[in-house]
Protein backbone atom coordinates (compact mmCIF):
# COMPACT_ATOMS: atom_id res chain seq x y z
CA UNK A 1 0.00 0.00 0.00
CA UNK A 2 2.74 2.50 0.86
CA UNK A 3 4.07 2.33 -2.75
CA UNK A 4 0.19 2.72 -4.34
CA UNK A 5 -1.18 6.18 -5.05
CA UNK A 6 -4.32 6.23 -2.25
CA UNK A 7 -7.59 6.72 -3.73
CA UNK A 8 -8.00 10.22 -4.47
CA UNK A 9 -4.58 11.41 -4.16
CA UNK A 10 -3.23 13.69 -6.82
CA UNK A 11 -1.36 12.15 -9.53
CA UNK A 12 1.56 14.03 -9.41
CA UNK A 13 4.07 14.13 -12.74
CA UNK A 14 5.33 16.78 -14.55
CA UNK A 15 2.40 18.76 -14.37
CA UNK A 16 2.60 18.94 -10.33
CA UNK A 17 6.83 19.54 -11.02
CA UNK A 18 5.98 22.73 -12.45
CA UNK A 19 3.50 24.29 -11.00
CA UNK A 20 5.16 22.97 -7.26
CA UNK A 21 8.32 25.07 -8.36
CA UNK A 22 6.73 28.15 -9.25
CA UNK A 23 5.10 27.89 -5.84
CA UNK A 24 8.87 26.77 -4.12
CA UNK A 25 10.51 30.12 -6.59
CA UNK A 26 8.03 32.36 -4.77
CA UNK A 27 10.16 30.66 -1.56
CA UNK A 28 13.19 31.18 -2.66
CA UNK A 29 12.82 34.97 -3.34
CA UNK A 30 11.57 35.40 -0.05
CA UNK A 31 14.04 33.58 1.54
CA UNK A 32 16.91 35.93 -0.06
CA UNK A 33 15.09 38.79 0.77
CA UNK A 34 15.00 37.56 4.52
CA UNK A 35 18.42 36.95 4.64
CA UNK A 36 19.59 40.05 2.59
CA UNK A 37 20.43 42.06 5.71
CA UNK A 38 22.82 39.09 7.36
CA UNK A 39 25.55 40.06 4.29
CA UNK A 40 24.91 44.06 5.17
CA UNK A 41 24.80 44.55 8.96
CA UNK A 42 27.68 46.21 9.03
CA UNK A 43 26.69 48.60 5.90
CA UNK A 44 23.58 48.98 7.43
CA UNK A 45 24.75 50.33 10.88
CA UNK A 46 26.88 52.96 8.86
CA UNK A 47 23.77 54.02 6.22
CA UNK A 48 21.67 54.72 9.26
CA UNK A 49 24.03 55.62 11.92
CA UNK A 50 22.51 53.24 14.40
CA UNK A 51 24.10 51.09 17.22
CA UNK A 52 24.65 46.94 17.84
CA UNK A 53 21.18 46.94 19.74
CA UNK A 54 19.17 49.43 17.04
CA UNK A 55 20.70 47.39 14.56
CA UNK A 56 19.49 43.92 15.72
CA UNK A 57 15.97 45.53 15.95
CA UNK A 58 15.72 44.95 12.03
CA UNK A 59 16.30 41.51 12.50
CA UNK A 60 13.82 41.29 15.46
CA UNK A 61 10.63 43.04 14.02
CA UNK A 62 10.83 40.95 10.86
CA UNK A 63 11.21 37.37 12.80
CA UNK A 64 8.24 38.50 15.64
CA UNK A 65 6.37 39.65 11.90
CA UNK A 66 7.06 36.02 10.59
CA UNK A 67 6.28 34.34 13.96
CA UNK A 68 2.64 35.96 14.40
CA UNK A 69 2.09 35.18 10.82
CA UNK A 70 1.84 31.63 11.43
CA UNK A 71 -0.77 30.53 12.55
CA UNK A 72 -3.33 33.46 10.27
CA UNK A 73 -1.34 32.50 7.38
CA UNK A 74 -2.40 28.94 7.47
CA UNK A 75 -5.82 29.64 7.90
CA UNK A 76 -5.60 32.36 4.92
CA UNK A 77 -4.42 29.59 2.68
CA UNK A 78 -7.51 27.15 3.84
CA UNK A 79 -9.74 29.79 3.17
CA UNK A 80 -7.93 32.03 0.04
CA UNK A 81 -6.26 29.29 -1.64
CA UNK A 82 -2.68 28.94 -1.96
CA UNK A 83 -2.56 31.33 -5.46
CA UNK A 84 -3.72 34.12 -3.79
CA UNK A 85 -1.83 33.91 -0.19
CA UNK A 86 1.36 33.36 -2.27
CA UNK A 87 0.62 36.70 -4.58
CA UNK A 88 -0.39 38.50 -1.72
CA UNK A 89 2.63 37.62 -0.23
CA UNK A 90 5.15 38.42 -2.92
CA UNK A 91 3.73 41.44 -3.37
CA UNK A 92 4.56 42.15 0.14
CA UNK A 93 8.08 41.42 0.26
CA UNK A 94 9.20 42.91 -2.64
CA UNK A 95 7.57 46.31 -1.56
CA UNK A 96 9.45 45.37 1.54
CA UNK A 97 13.07 44.98 -0.35
CA UNK A 98 12.57 47.83 -2.41
CA UNK A 99 11.68 49.97 0.20
CA UNK A 100 14.57 48.74 2.11
CA UNK A 101 16.56 50.20 -0.73
CA UNK A 102 15.14 53.86 -0.61
CA UNK A 103 14.74 54.19 2.61
CA UNK A 104 16.19 57.36 3.70
CA UNK A 105 16.14 56.86 7.50
CA UNK A 106 15.59 54.05 9.92
CA UNK A 107 12.11 54.57 10.72
CA UNK A 108 11.28 53.90 7.33
CA UNK A 109 13.65 50.86 7.06
CA UNK A 110 12.14 49.18 9.96
CA UNK A 111 8.81 49.38 8.28
CA UNK A 112 10.45 48.42 5.44
CA UNK A 113 11.87 44.99 7.00
CA UNK A 114 8.38 44.24 8.93
CA UNK A 115 6.43 44.75 5.13
CA UNK A 116 8.90 41.78 4.09
CA UNK A 117 8.72 39.72 7.09
CA UNK A 118 5.18 39.70 6.25
CA UNK A 119 5.48 38.39 2.83
CA UNK A 120 7.94 36.18 3.74
CA UNK A 121 5.68 34.53 6.12
CA UNK A 122 3.49 33.71 4.10
CA UNK A 123 5.63 31.27 1.48
CA UNK A 124 6.21 28.33 3.48
CA UNK A 125 3.40 27.36 4.72
CA UNK A 126 2.12 27.70 1.33
CA UNK A 127 4.51 25.87 -0.17
CA UNK A 128 3.94 22.73 2.20
CA UNK A 129 -0.02 22.99 0.83
CA UNK A 130 1.21 23.14 -2.41
CA UNK A 131 2.65 20.15 -1.98
CA UNK A 132 -0.27 18.37 -0.87
CA UNK A 133 -2.19 19.52 -3.50
CA UNK A 134 -0.36 18.16 -6.52
CA UNK A 135 1.64 14.89 -5.03
CA UNK A 136 0.28 11.77 -3.87
CA UNK A 137 0.92 11.49 0.33
CA UNK A 138 3.65 9.52 0.13
CA UNK A 139 5.55 11.96 -1.68
CA UNK A 140 4.72 14.32 1.52
CA UNK A 141 7.81 14.31 2.99
CA UNK A 142 10.29 14.23 0.14
CA UNK A 143 8.47 17.12 -1.52
CA UNK A 144 8.96 19.08 1.80
CA UNK A 145 12.63 18.53 2.51
CA UNK A 146 13.09 19.63 -1.41
CA UNK A 147 11.37 22.95 -0.50
CA UNK A 148 13.29 23.16 2.40
CA UNK A 149 17.12 22.82 0.53
CA UNK A 150 15.47 24.95 -1.95
CA UNK A 151 15.09 27.81 0.99
CA UNK A 152 19.00 27.33 1.85
CA UNK A 153 19.85 27.65 -1.69
CA UNK A 154 17.93 31.08 -1.56
CA UNK A 155 20.04 31.85 1.39
CA UNK A 156 22.98 30.79 -0.54
CA UNK A 157 22.60 33.19 -3.00
CA UNK A 158 22.48 35.71 -0.05
CA UNK A 159 25.82 35.06 0.85
CA UNK A 160 27.35 34.93 -2.45
CA UNK A 161 25.19 37.81 -4.28
CA UNK A 162 23.93 40.02 -2.16
CA UNK A 163 27.34 39.97 -0.48
CA UNK A 164 29.04 40.72 -3.73
CA UNK A 165 26.50 43.30 -5.78
CA UNK A 166 26.56 45.73 -1.92
CA UNK A 167 30.25 46.24 -2.37
CA UNK A 168 29.98 46.37 -6.00
CA UNK A 169 27.29 48.61 -7.11
CA UNK A 170 26.22 50.02 -3.81
CA UNK A 171 23.07 49.89 -1.43
CA UNK A 172 20.44 50.81 -3.26
CA UNK A 173 20.80 49.34 -7.12
CA UNK A 174 21.63 45.76 -5.02
CA UNK A 175 18.50 46.03 -2.89
CA UNK A 176 16.43 47.38 -5.55
CA UNK A 177 17.84 45.47 -8.30
CA UNK A 178 17.16 41.85 -6.05
CA UNK A 179 13.49 43.05 -5.92
CA UNK A 180 13.05 42.75 -9.32
CA UNK A 181 13.23 38.95 -8.86
CA UNK A 182 10.23 39.40 -6.29
CA UNK A 183 8.28 41.01 -9.54
CA UNK A 184 9.21 38.13 -11.68
CA UNK A 185 7.94 34.97 -9.64
CA UNK A 186 4.90 37.05 -8.66
CA UNK A 187 4.20 37.04 -12.81
CA UNK A 188 4.78 33.64 -12.93
CA UNK A 189 2.52 33.05 -9.64
CA UNK A 190 -0.47 35.17 -11.27
CA UNK A 191 0.00 33.37 -14.99
CA UNK A 192 0.66 29.83 -14.20
CA UNK A 193 0.22 28.96 -10.79
CA UNK A 194 -3.22 26.84 -9.96
CA UNK A 195 -4.39 25.48 -6.54
CA UNK A 196 -5.05 21.85 -7.37
CA UNK A 197 -5.28 20.00 -10.31
CA UNK A 198 -8.49 19.29 -12.38
CA UNK A 199 -10.58 17.13 -10.59
CA UNK A 200 -9.39 17.44 -7.00
CA UNK A 201 -10.93 20.53 -6.32
CA UNK A 202 -11.08 20.15 -2.12
CA UNK A 203 -14.52 20.22 -0.67
CA UNK A 204 -15.04 23.74 0.56
CA UNK A 205 -15.46 24.48 4.22
CA UNK A 206 -17.75 27.10 5.81
CA UNK A 207 -16.85 29.66 7.74
CA UNK A 208 -15.96 28.26 11.44
CA UNK A 209 -15.55 31.73 12.88
CA UNK A 210 -13.37 32.78 16.01
CA UNK A 211 -14.53 30.05 18.60
CA UNK A 212 -13.33 27.47 16.12
CA UNK A 213 -10.03 29.04 15.59
CA UNK A 214 -9.57 28.97 19.74
CA UNK A 215 -10.85 25.52 19.84
CA UNK A 216 -8.03 24.54 17.46
CA UNK A 217 -5.30 26.32 18.65
CA UNK A 218 -6.18 25.06 23.00
CA UNK A 219 -6.49 21.44 21.36
CA UNK A 220 -3.24 21.44 19.70
CA UNK A 221 -1.80 23.12 22.95
CA UNK A 222 -2.70 20.75 25.25
CA UNK A 223 -1.06 18.03 23.29
CA UNK A 224 2.85 17.38 24.45
CA UNK A 225 3.87 15.98 21.20
CA UNK A 226 2.69 19.93 20.19
CA UNK A 227 4.60 21.67 22.59
CA UNK A 228 7.63 19.42 22.89
CA UNK A 229 7.82 20.18 18.62
CA UNK A 230 7.97 23.84 20.11
CA UNK A 231 10.38 22.93 22.07
CA UNK A 232 12.84 21.46 20.07
CA UNK A 233 12.13 23.85 16.91
CA UNK A 234 13.36 26.59 19.66
CA UNK A 235 16.09 24.91 20.78
CA UNK A 236 17.93 23.63 17.67
CA UNK A 237 17.20 26.50 15.26
CA UNK A 238 18.40 29.48 16.87
CA UNK A 239 21.73 29.57 16.73
CA UNK A 240 22.21 29.40 13.27
CA UNK A 241 19.13 31.57 12.93
CA UNK A 242 21.18 34.11 14.55
CA UNK A 243 24.44 33.85 13.04
CA UNK A 244 23.28 33.65 9.46
CA UNK A 245 20.71 36.61 9.79
CA UNK A 246 22.51 38.82 11.28
CA UNK A 247 25.24 38.31 13.85
CA UNK A 248 27.49 35.80 11.98
CA UNK A 249 29.43 38.38 9.91
CA UNK A 250 30.27 41.03 12.20
CA UNK A 251 31.58 38.35 14.75
CA UNK A 252 33.81 37.01 12.05
CA UNK A 253 34.83 40.16 10.62
CA UNK A 254 35.08 42.36 14.20
CA UNK A 255 35.82 39.69 16.68
CA UNK A 256 37.87 37.15 14.66
CA UNK A 257 39.83 39.61 12.38
CA UNK A 258 38.44 38.25 9.48
CA UNK A 259 38.04 39.55 6.02
CA UNK A 260 34.19 40.51 4.91
CA UNK A 261 34.91 37.98 1.49
CA UNK A 262 36.56 35.34 4.21
CA UNK A 263 33.35 35.76 6.79
CA UNK A 264 30.97 35.12 4.09
CA UNK A 265 32.77 32.04 2.95
CA UNK A 266 32.28 30.87 6.42
CA UNK A 267 28.69 31.71 6.30
CA UNK A 268 28.13 30.12 2.62
CA UNK A 269 29.66 27.15 4.40
CA UNK A 270 26.44 26.69 7.40
CA UNK A 271 24.13 26.89 4.31
CA UNK A 272 26.07 23.86 2.27
CA UNK A 273 26.49 21.80 5.80
CA UNK A 274 22.60 22.85 6.51
CA UNK A 275 21.54 21.44 2.97
CA UNK A 276 23.79 17.75 3.19
CA UNK A 277 23.43 16.69 7.23
CA UNK A 278 19.25 17.75 5.75
CA UNK A 279 19.45 14.93 3.48
CA UNK A 280 20.73 13.07 6.29
CA UNK A 281 18.42 13.74 8.93
CA UNK A 282 15.86 12.82 6.47
CA UNK A 283 16.99 9.56 5.71
CA UNK A 284 17.80 8.44 9.21
CA UNK A 285 14.52 9.90 10.40
CA UNK A 286 12.48 7.68 7.74
CA UNK A 287 14.46 4.63 8.39
CA UNK A 288 14.64 4.94 12.70
CA UNK A 289 11.45 7.20 13.73
CA UNK A 290 13.05 6.67 17.32
CA UNK A 291 16.11 8.95 16.28
CA UNK A 292 14.27 12.05 16.42
CA UNK A 293 14.97 12.83 20.00
CA UNK A 294 18.70 12.10 20.00
CA UNK A 295 19.37 13.66 17.08
CA UNK A 296 18.00 16.63 18.08
CA UNK A 297 19.98 17.00 21.36
CA UNK A 298 22.89 16.06 20.01
CA UNK A 299 23.36 18.48 17.68
CA UNK A 300 22.54 20.96 20.42
CA UNK A 301 25.00 19.45 22.55
CA UNK A 302 27.12 19.43 19.49
CA UNK A 303 26.55 23.36 19.20
CA UNK A 304 27.08 24.16 22.86
CA UNK A 305 30.50 22.63 22.70
CA UNK A 306 31.73 24.76 19.65
CA UNK A 307 30.07 27.73 21.04
CA UNK A 308 32.11 27.14 24.09
CA UNK A 309 35.43 26.09 22.10
CA UNK A 310 35.20 29.10 19.93
CA UNK A 311 34.43 31.69 22.94
CA UNK A 312 37.20 30.51 25.13
CA UNK A 313 39.67 29.65 22.94
CA UNK A 314 42.73 31.71 24.12
CA UNK A 315 44.38 34.46 22.36
CA UNK A 316 42.70 37.00 20.61
CA UNK A 317 41.15 34.67 17.57
CA UNK A 318 40.13 31.67 17.12
CA UNK A 319 42.34 29.38 14.76
CA UNK A 320 40.33 29.03 11.24
CA UNK A 321 39.93 25.10 11.89
CA UNK A 322 38.06 25.76 14.61
CA UNK A 323 35.71 28.41 13.00
CA UNK A 324 35.51 25.97 10.02
CA UNK A 325 34.18 23.30 12.36
CA UNK A 326 31.87 25.66 14.28
CA UNK A 327 30.06 26.79 11.14
CA UNK A 328 30.01 23.04 10.31
CA UNK A 329 28.11 22.03 13.35
CA UNK A 330 25.90 25.16 13.06
CA UNK A 331 24.59 23.74 9.59
CA UNK A 332 23.00 20.99 11.68
CA UNK A 333 20.58 23.56 13.32
CA UNK A 334 18.02 23.74 10.50
CA UNK A 335 17.32 19.75 9.80
CA UNK A 336 17.48 19.65 13.66
CA UNK A 337 14.82 22.08 13.57
CA UNK A 338 12.52 20.28 11.65
CA UNK A 339 12.34 17.21 13.53
CA UNK A 340 9.92 19.33 15.80
CA UNK A 341 7.34 19.09 13.17
CA UNK A 342 7.99 15.01 13.35
CA UNK A 343 6.94 15.29 17.42
CA UNK A 344 3.98 17.60 16.35
CA UNK A 345 2.39 15.80 13.53
CA UNK A 346 1.81 12.10 15.13
CA UNK A 347 0.29 14.49 18.03
CA UNK A 348 -2.47 15.83 16.55
CA UNK A 349 -5.31 14.95 13.76
CA UNK A 350 -5.28 15.93 10.27
CA UNK A 351 -7.71 19.02 10.23
CA UNK A 352 -5.40 20.70 13.51
CA UNK A 353 -2.33 20.13 10.96
CA UNK A 354 -1.53 23.43 9.86
CA UNK A 355 -2.57 24.76 13.58
CA UNK A 356 0.06 22.68 14.91
CA UNK A 357 2.34 23.15 12.84
CA UNK A 358 1.85 27.01 13.24
CA UNK A 359 2.70 27.05 16.87
CA UNK A 360 6.32 23.87 16.21
CA UNK A 361 7.24 26.37 14.03
CA UNK A 362 6.99 29.85 16.30
CA UNK A 363 9.83 27.89 18.71
CA UNK A 364 12.76 28.87 16.68
CA UNK A 365 11.76 32.51 15.83
CA UNK A 366 11.04 33.48 19.08
CA UNK A 367 14.27 32.17 20.23
CA UNK A 368 15.71 33.89 17.79
CA UNK A 369 14.08 37.35 18.29
CA UNK A 370 14.92 37.12 22.00
CA UNK A 371 19.04 36.49 20.84
CA UNK A 372 19.83 38.71 18.77
CA UNK A 373 17.89 41.33 20.51
CA UNK A 374 20.12 40.23 23.72
CA UNK A 375 23.10 40.02 21.26
CA UNK A 376 22.71 43.79 20.28
CA UNK A 377 22.02 44.68 24.14
CA UNK A 378 25.28 42.81 25.65
CA UNK A 379 27.62 44.51 22.20
CA UNK A 380 26.29 47.89 23.60
CA UNK A 381 26.69 47.34 27.05
CA UNK A 382 29.93 45.56 27.13
CA UNK A 383 31.58 47.24 24.34
CA UNK A 384 31.69 44.89 21.76
CA UNK A 385 32.48 42.10 23.67
CA UNK A 386 31.29 38.91 21.26
CA UNK A 387 32.29 36.78 24.14
CA UNK A 388 29.98 38.26 26.55
CA UNK A 389 27.39 38.92 24.48
CA UNK A 390 27.23 35.23 22.29
CA UNK A 391 26.79 33.27 25.66
CA UNK A 392 23.51 34.06 25.82
CA UNK A 393 23.22 31.07 23.50
CA UNK A 394 23.56 28.77 26.39
CA UNK A 395 21.32 30.52 28.17
CA UNK A 396 18.47 29.54 25.98
CA UNK A 397 19.62 26.58 25.18
CA UNK A 398 19.90 25.82 28.86
CA UNK A 399 15.84 26.83 29.07
CA UNK A 400 15.27 24.50 25.84
CA UNK A 401 16.65 21.49 26.69
CA UNK A 402 15.14 21.68 30.33
CA UNK A 403 11.77 21.67 28.80
CA UNK A 404 12.20 18.95 26.38
CA UNK A 405 13.69 16.72 28.86
CA UNK A 406 10.39 17.60 30.75
CA UNK A 407 8.05 16.76 28.31
CA UNK A 408 9.85 13.76 26.10
CA UNK A 409 8.37 10.91 28.12
CA UNK A 410 4.65 12.62 28.02
CA UNK A 411 4.83 13.25 24.54
CA UNK A 412 6.16 9.62 23.80
CA UNK A 413 2.87 8.09 26.18
CA UNK A 414 0.53 9.85 24.27
CA UNK A 415 2.38 8.48 20.79
CA UNK A 416 2.25 5.31 21.85
CA UNK A 417 -1.39 5.48 23.14
CA UNK A 418 -2.53 7.20 19.56
CA UNK A 419 -0.65 4.62 17.80
CA UNK A 420 -2.55 1.14 19.62
CA UNK A 421 -5.60 2.97 19.01
CA UNK A 422 -5.00 3.21 15.38
CA UNK A 423 -4.27 -0.61 15.01
CA UNK A 424 -7.46 -0.77 16.90
CA UNK A 425 -9.51 0.86 14.77
CA UNK A 426 -7.68 -0.79 11.46
CA UNK A 427 -8.43 -4.20 13.23
CA UNK A 428 -11.98 -3.56 13.36
CA UNK A 429 -12.81 -1.62 10.52
CA UNK A 430 -15.13 -4.23 8.46
CA UNK A 431 -13.64 -5.84 5.31
CA UNK A 432 -15.60 -4.49 2.10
Amino acid sequence: MNDATLPGDPPGGRRAVAVWSIGVAVYFVAVIFRTSLGVAGLDAADRFHVNASALSTFSILQLLVYAGMQIPVGLLVDRLGTKKVLSIGAVLFTAGQLGFAFSPTYGTALASRALLGCGDAMTFISVLRLGTRWFPARRGPLVAQLAGLVGMAGNLVSTLVIARLLHGIGWTQAFAGSALAGVVVLALTLLFLKDHPEGYQPEPSPHQGAAYVRRQITAAWREPGTRLGLWVHFTTQFPAMVFLLLWGLPFLVQAQGLSPATAGELLTLVVLSNMVIGLVYGQIVARHHAARLPLALGTVAATALMWAATLACPGAHAPMWLLVVLCAVLGACGPASMLGFDFARPANPPERQGTASGITNMGGFIASMTTLLAIGVLLDATGDDYTVAFSVVFVLQALGVSQILRLRERAARRERERLVASRVETVHVPAV
